[in-house]
């Protein structure tokens, strides 16, 4: 069974479906259970068509749901607008998904999980990390969401800034998770950038090039993360690095600075830098100020401090982290660095090693686990 497959499938189904008279809520429940039913026809009896498959057993699924609600008895006059068998149109209806899913009914975050649950392809665990929020919580706000916009005609698309946010975090997901998502953020934003005059669309294309050109060099042979200081930046492509820079120039010019162009700007920084020693800290931490007056984030902040104990010294860095609040996800990490700069060993291995306990993924925390280990090993010698 091929899950890449379905996921790339599963937006342009969901836009047929929306299209033909369905609402959302309704929509994307009938397309997972077809969905389900691939997963159990496919391997012995595989379609020809998989897209048309999945828009005929998606849209009768829908009808059969109809039918069952007393109160839709209405939408019965639908069942003669049931799609013919053949080839489904191939039109990408993936970008219009994030602008109906962002809605004018639904607040901001609620539209962002929304879309990344039902487009996105991202898991409700998913989406609650990158909100920094429970589980539970999350599924509950991606319930609300749903009922919301049940029965609401999708002819109020939403606002750039939500499906930016979406897109970014789409990508975000895909670079760093377990999903891989990021060349599709990166194709969408390419499509909305060109459709839209935007210097925040712009900054995000750009960011996200940044990002991308150093992929490959990410993580070791054995799926092990390299930190950026230990990357090699001969492998770094050039090319996207480039475009990045050249998408942030004109969008800066513009005037009009926002939270993307200036996480754009750091990275570009970091890709400008021929080695880790002769990356421009100063520079960065400007930008970090200017991001979090922007933002107002505390992740911004945290990593700010990172950038502070390199520009200024790792006591400096210290003491920009006691400002924040040590639950903060990835403080732990970001404390034990910064202990190990200042030659405080013992508390950094100690640091370094509840870190690891408190890691999102199996990388982040064999990687924390092995500095610990490698701290330990050297306070042993």
């Amino acid at each position: 069974m091929d899950e890449v497959l379905l996921r790339s499938l599963t937006p342009s189904v969901l836009g047929i479906l929306v299209r033909r008279g369905a609402d959302f809520a309704a929509a994307e429940d009938s397309v997972q259970d077809a969905l389900v039913e691939a997963v159990r026809v496919w391997p012995a009896d595989p379609p020809r068509d998989p897209k048309g498959w999945l828009v005929t057993v998606a849209w009768r699924k829908f009808l059969d749901a109809t039918r069952a609600d007393a109160a839709r008895r209405r939408r019965e006059d639908l069942v003669d607008e049931e799609p013919a068998p053949g080839p489904a149109p191939a039109v990408d209806d993936t970008l219009q998904l994030y602008f109906l899913c962002a809605h004018p009914s639904l607040t901001p975050s609620s539209a962002v999980a929304l879309t990344l649950r039902a487009v996105g392809g991202l898991t409700t665990r998913q989406i609650a990390q990158a909100y920094l929020v429970p589980e539970a919580t999350m599924a509950q706000r991606i319930s609300r969401a749903k009922r919301t916009v049940t029965g609401v005609r999708f002819d109020q698309p939403g606002d750039v800034a939500t499906v930016l946010r979406v897109l970014y975090l789409v990508f975000n997901e895909g670079y760093s998770g377990d999903v891989d998502l990021a060349a599709e953020a990166i194709r969408l934003t390419r499509q909305l950038a060109a459709a839209i005059d935007h210097p925040e669309v712009a900054g995000l294309l750009a960011l996200m090039l940044l990002h991308h050109a150093r992929r490959a060099t990410r993580t070791a042979p054995d799926g092990s993360l390299v930190p950026l200081a230990e990357q090699d930046r001969s492998r770094w492509n050039t090319t996207s690095i480039a475009e990045g820079v050249e998408i942030l120039q004109a969008a800066l010019a513009r005037d009009r600075l926002g939270e993307f162009q200036a996480q754009a700007a750091i990275a570009a920084l970091h890709a400008d830098a021929p080695t880790a020693e002769e990356t421009d800290w100063v520079q960065i931490v400007e930008w970090y100020d200017e991001l979090a007056r922007l933002t107002d984030s505390p992740v911004v902040r945290l990593n700010r401090a990172v950038a502070v104990g390199e520009a200024d010294g790792p006591r400096a860095g210290l003491a920009a982290l006691a400002a924040l609040d040590d639950a903060l996800p990835r403080h732990t990490a970001v404390a034990a660095y910064l202990h190990e700069r200042d030659g405080d060993l013992a508390t950094a291995a100690r640091l370094y090693a509840e870190a690891a306990h408190k890691a999102p993924n199996l990388a982040e925390r064999d990687h924390l686990t092995r500095q610990a280990a490698r701290l330990n090993a050297r306070r042993c010698r």
